[in-house]
C-alpha cells in the first residue's frame, strides 16, 4: 500500500509540474525552470546522481548553458560525428557506459574509446580532475565546479550494468512488463499518454514514440527513465529501485511504435 501511495505522490508532482508549464503566471514558469536547470539548496545524493546523468547525456541542455561550437578537438578521427554532439559524454562512452566494449563497439557511434566502468567507486574529486584535464578539457566556463561534481558523482555511483537487464543482441529487456504497466500508467502516461504516443520526437511519416525508442535504443530510454531528459520537465525514477525502471522499460517495449 505504501508503494502505491508513493506512486500517487509522484504522479501528483508531475501533474503540478505540467500545470506550471501551461500557467500564464510567469513566476510558475520561472520556478519550473529552476527545477529543470537549477539545483536545490541542499542536494540529496539521489538528486546528484540523476542530475549528473543528465549532464552526461547533454550538459548544455541540462544546465541551460551555451552550446559548444565546432567539433571537439579530442574527438577521435575514427568517429563519424561532427559538431556540438562530440562534446557530449555519451557520444564516446555510450548509453550503456561501456564505450567500445558495448553497443558502441561498431557502427556510426564507434569511436574506439573505452567506457567509464573503471571509474565506478572512484572519488568524485579524482573524476573531476580527469574531466578538467586532457583529453576531456571541460573548462569552468563550460561547466562550473559544482556542476561538474554532479557528473562525477554519477560516474562514480550512478551507473548500472545494462547487460544484466537488456540483451545486447536483440535489445529485449529482461523485466516484468505487467508490473511496469502500473508505473507507466500512473506516472509516465501523464505526459506520454496511455499508449505512449502523446509525444512524437520524429515525423508523421516516421514517428518517434516511447514504444519506437524503447525498441530501437532501450539503453538510452533506460538512462532517461532513471535520470530524465536534459532540459525537459520530466520526472525520473532514480529514487526508486533499479528494477522499477527496468520493468517500466519492459512495458514501453509493448507500446505502439507507429
Amino acid at each position: 500500500m505504501k508503494h502505491f501511495v508513493r506512486l500517487a505522490m509522484l504522479a501528483l508532482c508531475q501533474c503540478m509540474a505540467a500545470a506550471a508549464v501551461s500557467a500564464k503566471d510567469g513566476t510558475h514558469k520561472q520556478e519550473l525552470q529552476a527545477v529543470v536547470h537549477g539545483a536545490p539548496d541542499h542536494p540529496s545524493e539521489v538528486w546528484l546522481l540523476a542530475a549528473g546523468g543528465r549532464i552526461y547525456d547533454n550538459w548544455w541542455e541540462a544546465l541551460d548553458h551555451k552550446k559548444p561550437q565546432g567539433t571537439n578537438p579530442a574527438y577521435p578521427s575514427a568517429g563519424k560525428r561532427t559538431g556540438a554532439t562530440t562534446w557530449r559524454c555519451v557520444e564516446c562512452h555510450g548509453w550503456d557506459y561501456k564505450g567500445k566494449d558495448g553497443i558502441y563497439g561498431s557502427g556510426e557511434r564507434f569511436t574506439g574509446i573505452k567506457g567509464i566502468g573503471d571509474a565506478i567507486g572512484r572519488s568524485p574529486s579524482e573524476i573531476v580532475k580527469l574531466l578538467r584535464a586532457a583529453p576531456h578539457n571541460y573548462t569552468p566556463a563550460m561547466i562550473a565546479d559544482d556542476e561538474l561534481a554532479r557528473v562525477a558523482a554519477f560516474v562514480s555511483a550512478g551507473q548500472h550494468d545494462t547487460d544484466r537487464h537488456i540483451d545486447r543482441t536483440t535489445g529485449k529487456v529482461r523485466g516484468d512488463a505487467a508490473r511496469g504497466a502500473g508505473f507507466f500508467q500512473t506516472l509516465c502516461a501523464t505526459c506520454h499518454g496511455f499508449d505512449g504516443r502523446a509525444l512524437n520526437w520524429g515525423t508523421k511519416e516516421r514517428p518517434g514514440y516511447v514504444g519506437t525508442e524503447a525498441r530501437k535504443l532501450p539503453w538510452e530510454v533506460l538512462h532517461k527513465i532513471r535520470n530524465s531528459h536534459p532540459g525537459a520537465a520530466m520526472i525520473n525514477l532514480r529514487a526508486l529501485p533499479l528494477q522499477d525502471a527496468i520493468d517500466v522499460l519492459a512495458y514501453t517495449q509493448t507500446l505502439p511504435d507507429k
